[in-house]
């Protein structure tokens, strides 16, 4: 969380993580050499530095499609929502690989001349190579997606995010899909040209019709539970706070919440825990997570993005971190809950409304 900043904030959990990550990258690119040595005739010669470029360029294509998809599939599932606590280090492996692929192209084409290896690469085009299909300058554009994934990179720490802010964070990263759009093209325009097995553009198809449908489908649960949202009844007073009623604590697992979409206005998540309700925002002051798909640990509730936590009747981070979120008035009437809408400022104390657990007691410890 924000209380200090430290390069890695290293645990069991990311070491494992980061192991098997490393061990699948190694694998791949073992398999990927073999194969391609195996399968490579002698007439084809395919020198070392080519079957290194490509097996590094694929692979960080590879990574880029997963982590693309952990969004929308920890939308669709929650079981995937864990894969979200450690996707910058995909993206940061990402970039590594993509770096290492640019480097062995920049020097393997552009290192025999008398131009730096840059400049022969990048400017050996002429106008005309842009308006044509077989000679468009790719590498530009894979350059170009290069330079967005080391901004993301480089920005990925939390450091970053505390003094960017969230918004500036957060569209700073949504980068990434122009950055994906620029590598398709740089794939087709580039070794699809030169290679002429269907592999290729299967592979590449399904790569995007799958991300494609993940993010319609997880698009498409989204703006269905902005359509089921709960209308909210005009003020009786001025002094007179709204009450809409939200549910009944039976629907409420213990120690977890049932998110409430609002017409217009944010979502709320109502957490049940130790026979008391409470209403906090639906959204993580990290990075915009939603609070209602965690779970409440050690009193606390939890984000399942990145595991920051906040007490459920106050909206803060516990001590010594300072993260605060908008809480709500709640109350209970038999067993239905009542919610204000009207969100009071971040980490206000709100006492939680108590209810009669049927089963005499409650199970969430």
């Amino acid at each position: 969380m924000s209380h200090s900043y430290r390069l890695v904030q290293w645990n069991r959990h990311k070491v494992v993580y980061d192991l098997i990550l490393a061990g699948a990258i190694g694998a791949y690119l073992a398999v990927f050499t073999g194969l391609s040595v195996m399968l490579a005739s002698e007439s084809e010669g395919i020198s070392e530095p080519i079957i290194a470029m490509r097996a590094i360029g694929s692979c960080a294509f590879l990574l880029l499609h997963v982590a693309l998809a952990i969004g929308p599939l920890s939308r669709i599932d929650k079981r995937f929502a864990p894969l979200l606590y450690n996707r910058r280090h995909l993206g940061v492996a990402t970039f590594i690989l993509a770096l290492l692929h640019a480097t062995i192209a920049v020097g393997f084409y552009g290192g025999f001349g008398v131009d730096d290896p840059v400049t022969a690469v990048l400017a050996r085009y002429s106008p005309e190579s842009f308006v044509s299909l077989s000679g468009f300058p790719f590498e530009i554009l894979g350059f170009a997606a290069l330079l967005i994934l080391f901004v993301m990179a480089a920005t990925s720490h939390d450091f970053w995010l505390a003094n960017l802010g969230a918004r500036a964070w957060k569209w700073i990263h949504m980068l990434v899909y122009p950055a994906y759009a620029l590598l398709v093209v740089h794939v087709v325009l580039g070794a699809m040209q030169s290679e002429r097995s269907l592999v290729y553009p299967i592979v590449l198809g399904l790569g995007i019709v799958t991300l494609g449908s993940l993010h319609v489908v997880a698009g498409w649960r989204e703006a269905r539970k902005d359509r089921d949202s709960i209308g909210i009844p005009a003020r009786a007073g001025l002094d007179e706070p709204r009450w809409i009623e939200v549910g009944s604590v039976d629907e409420i697992r213990p120690d977890r919440a049932k998110i409430v979409c609002l017409n217009g206005r944010e979502r709320i998540a109502v957490f049940r825990h130790n026979d008391a309700i409470s209403a906090v925002s639906n959204v993580c002051a990290h990075q915009g997570g939603p609070l209602g798909e965690g779970k409440i640990v050690n009193g606390c509730i939890t984000c399942p993005w990145h595991g920051y936590q906040y007490l459920p009747e106050s909206g803060q981070s516990p001590p010594p971190y300072t993260e605060k979120i908008a809480t709500y008035q709640v109350r209970v009437e038999g067993r239905r809950i009542l919610v204000n809408p009207d969100a009071l400022a971040p980490g206000t104390p709100v006492e939680p409304a108590r209810f009669e657990a049927l089963d005499g007691g409650n199970s969430c410890e």
